[in-house]
């Protein structure tokens, strides 16, 4: 299994759409307001054999609202 973090810029005034929308869909095992460059944090699980990038660009990206993304590809957790 393999665990990445997706910091996602919103469009001005959608970053609560956007967080409802990917917790819709049910592909972010936890999802954050943050303050700063980016508008929310999310945490996402894919499996091994799993594109990291193909993931985030078919499933996260796509949704309405997000200006940009920021990805961090975890390898271990203490």
């Amino acid at each position: 299994m393999k665990t990445f973090f997706v910091q996602i810029k919103c469009d001005l005034g959608k970053a609560y759409e956007v967080a409802s929308e990917l917790a819709d869909a049910e592909i972010a095992s936890e999802i954050y307001s943050t303050a700063g460059q980016f508008d929310l944090l999310a945490k996402f699980y894919v499996g091994d054999e799993e594109d990291v990038g193909h993931f985030v660009n078919q499933k996260v990206q796509v949704i309405s609202g997000i200006k940009d993304t920021f990805t961090t590809v975890t390898f271990r957790a203490f």
